[in-house]
């Protein structure tokens, strides 16, 4: 199994998913860490050629990360990491952890700081999910 995390340094969760310039991906054999990897985003906020000027669309309800635009920007981020089971962030729109879900990625908001305390939670099956409160 694959994890990846959003990270803006290798060691810290990124609190907000689509802020964070790289992915740490785990790969985890019979409940061990048997590699890892820093793997650039090539998509959200720090995307190479991105425009800066560029907002995020609102649905009928005000919320961003919803509708066809939002879903295309999302499917291209969850690409990024199709070998992937899982994610881990510290927060993300709620319309990007729904599109993300339906990537059929096991998404895990958290409140950790450090990636390691989140990955071994992961591995022993005792992370919490605080999705509905780390997302906006």
């Amino acid at each position: 199994m694959k994890i990846a995390v959003v990270t803006l340094d290798g060691e810290n969760i990124s609190q907000h998913f689509g802020r964070s310039p790289y992915y740490k991906i785990f790969t985890i054999k019979n409940d061990k860490i048997v590699s890892t990897e820093m793997r650039q985003r090539g998509t959200g906020h720090f995307a190479p050629n991105r425009n800066t000027e560029e907002t995020h669309s609102l649905d009928a309800n005000g919320r961003h990360g919803y509708g066809a635009e939002a879903d295309s920007k999302h499917a291209t981020m969850a690409d990024e990491i199709n070998d992937c089971a899982v994610l881990i962030a510290g927060g993300m729109g709620e319309g990007a952890y729904k599109s993300f879900k339906r990537a059929g990625l096991n998404v895990f908001l958290t409140d950790h700081i450090k990636i390691n305390t989140a990955v071994d939670e992961l591995i022993k099956g005792t992370l919490a999910n605080l999705f509905k409160s780390r997302t906006d």
